[in-house]
């Protein structure tokens, strides 16, 4: 017995010995790497530089400028990536995305995904969709609600940010929230009980409650349902209201409490003039902005997230299924893009990738943002300059300059003569660490 406790102790004297020995064991130096860019996009100027270097210092930029210069501060021996016949520009962000969701054209596309796909099943397919956002140039992503699959958003958040799996920096809003009635799934007999899209809430005290608990378990935005059921009255793209005033005034003032900003769904006029009133931080989609709408907007301070190539894509299989009123809503942004473009809306790029499938390109959303009115630069400056401000996230990201993120991506052409230049990025860059390097083929 006195033999074993010695034994014991000389084994606990031993691994104190190593843990200390471990633990005061300097850092290893960050890793340094010089980027030769041929073509560097300015984005906080709106300009095209050459022949510029970008020296990465571990996960953030050191220092930005003329190569000859840059390169004289790099230490001996530095890697060099060589991207001079690239066009190289900050990490793209995509501010509306639904990782858990895989396409849902029609009600019955949307019905299956919650009714014959597990949670765990979703988030495996969430991962691949988060890799495939990354590999796209979308080195960040705000995604906005998981579609019935829980918290699942930050687990994924989590297992990019431990180096688990590849992704984007994810901005989560889990759950998101409607009101009874308002919300799939729906039409089944009321003697089944069935999973929900969304975290229902009735009354300001659920709802603050529910602001709570979705800031306990994670989410860094919130996210409410405004409106459904779309129809023209008027001239306008109107809608029916899911919360009454004193309801949307509650999660606005609960999220903002809690530091948190607040993104709503607000298709019609009747739910962007509700979600306004509220004070919210983001339109999410707004086909039927008018400019009565938008002059509040520049007031309040309001972001316009429109996610044009969803209705896109969606609208003529939502139309053969019975509503038409897709057809009508790609005319309505068209038009309201150009006038909010004109009066100096604050603009922000999203697509609500994951209502189409994770197959399409995310970055096709840039081709009709220039085609209805954008400049191609204005139309990056939407996913970068313009994106980090909306995520608070300008001391971070959005433009290459020194003390941000080294999230830097290159395509072959010029996206600044043929914008769909942005959906064959050959070269990203996250954080420092090259994630897929195609610049040389």
């Amino acid at each position: 017995m006195r033999r074993t406790l010695v034994s014991l102790l000389l084994t606990l004297t031993l691994l104190q010995t190593v843990m200390a020995t471990q633990t005061n064991k300097p850092a290893p130096a960050p890793t340094v790497v010089l980027i030769k860019a041929g073509r560097m996009v300015d984005t906080r100027a709106g300009r095209v530089v050459e022949n510029q270097g970008i020296l990465v210092e571990g996960e953030r930029i050191k220092a930005v400028g003329p190569f000859a210069q840059v390169s004289v501060s790099a230490p001996d021996g530095v890697r060099v990536i060589d991207l001079s016949r690239a066009t190289v520009l900050p990490g793209l962000t995509d501010c509306h995305v639904h990782i858990l969701l895989q396409g849902d054209i029609t009600a019955a596309d949307y019905d299956e995904q919650l009714l014959k796909e597990s949670i765990p099943y979703r988030t495996i397919r969430a991962t691949v969709a988060a890799k495939t956002g990354l590999m796209n140039g979308f080195t960040a992503m705000r995604d906005l609600e998981t579609e019935g699959a829980m918290y699942a958003d930050v687990d994924v958040k989590t297992a990019i940010n431990r180096g688990i799996i590849p992704g984007p920096r994810m901005f989560v809003s889990t759950r998101a929230f409607s009101a009874t009635g308002t919300y799939p799934l729906l039409g089944y007999s009321w003697e089944l009980k069935l999973p929900e899209g969304v975290q229902i809430v009735d009354g300001v005290d659920n709802i603050t409650k529910a602001v709570r608990e979705q800031v306990k378990y994670g989410a860094d935005w919130i996210k409410f349902y405004a409106d459904r059921r779309y129809y023209m009255k008027d001239g306008r793209l109107r809608s029916w209201v899911n919360f009454n005033d004193e309801e949307m005034a509650a999660f606005v003032r609960e999220a903002h409490r809690l530091g948190r900003r607040v993104a709503t769904h607000a298709m019609g006029w009747d739910g962007i003039d509700a979600s306004l009133r509220a004070g919210v931080d983001s339109i999410e989609h707004g086909y039927g902005l008018d400019e009565g709408l938008m002059d509040r907007m520049l007031k309040q301070g309001t972001w316009w997230c429109p996610t044009i190539y969803v209705n896109i894509y969606v609208a003529e299989g939502r139309a053969a299924a019975g509503n038409p009123i897709y057809l009508t809503m790609r005319g309505l942004e068209e038009k309201a893009f150009g006038i909010a473009l004109r009066k100096g809306v604050k603009i922000a790029f999203g697509t609500d990738a994951g209502g189409f499938a994770w197959t399409e390109n995310e970055a096709k959303e840039f081709g009709y943002m220039v085609r209805y009115g954008m400049t191609p630069m204005q139309a990056i400056q939407s996913a970068t300059m313009k994106a980090a401000e909306l995520l608070e996230q300008t001391d971070n990201m959005g433009a290459l300059e020194p003390g941000k993120y080294a999230d830097i991506i290159a395509t072959s052409g010029d996206p600044l003569t043929d914008i769909a230049e942005l959906e064959r990025v050959r070269f990203v860059m996250k954080g420092g660490v090259v994630m897929r390097d195609e610049s040389s083929h």
